[in-house]
């Protein structure tokens, strides 16, 4: 289980931290695109997923606070999948890469890192709890219908293609 754990986690943290890295590298144009696409403060929203992405990609990586870097990446990729579904209707592309992602985050939020990582090696303790997971999952769900609602502001759940 070990092995699968540490697949996992490489997957997953190679992907989120690729992705916040191109944000940190082209800050400038990670700002423009969100002002571009209505985003409130998009100075505050394009540093809060650069850090959500970059950070919980290392921390995924490692294997250090694991359960904390799944919460990030977890709620940076519930947003992102609002933005992707937000356009259309909801079900026409539902499972896109930030899903993907987001499912692969919250499945570490529940297993933890496994056996070859740096949480295993500091404390037994970062083992994560059934119910430390369902509080981090609760948080990350509503750091990200917050971040949504307060810097964002639109319903991403539709049922036919919004108007234009």
């Amino acid at each position: 289980m070990s092995i699968g754990l540490l697949i996992l986690r490489l997957a997953v943290g190679a992907a989120i931290l690729q992705a916040g890295l191109i944000k940190a590298f082209d800050f400038s144009t990670t700002v423009g695109f969100m002002a571009e696409a209505g985003w409130r403060l998009p100075g505050l929203a394009a540093f809060m997923v650069t850090a959500a992405e970059t950070l919980g990609g290392v921390g995924l990586l490692l294997g250090a606070l694991t359960p904390l870097a799944a919460c990030a990446v977890l709620s940076a990729m519930l947003c992102a999948w609002a933005v992707n579904v937000s356009g259309a209707a909801f079900w026409s592309e539902p499972f896109n890469v930030p899903f993907l992602i987001g499912l692969g985050a919250a499945a570490l939020l529940f297993t933890g890192a496994g056996a070859y990582a740096v949480d295993r090696r500091l404390s037994a303790r970062l083992s994560p709890t059934p119910r430390m997971s369902v509080l981090l999952l609760a948080v990350a769900v509503g750091a990200a219908v917050v971040t949504w609602i307060a810097l964002y502001g639109v319903n991403p759940i539709h049922f036919t293609n919004p108007a234009s």
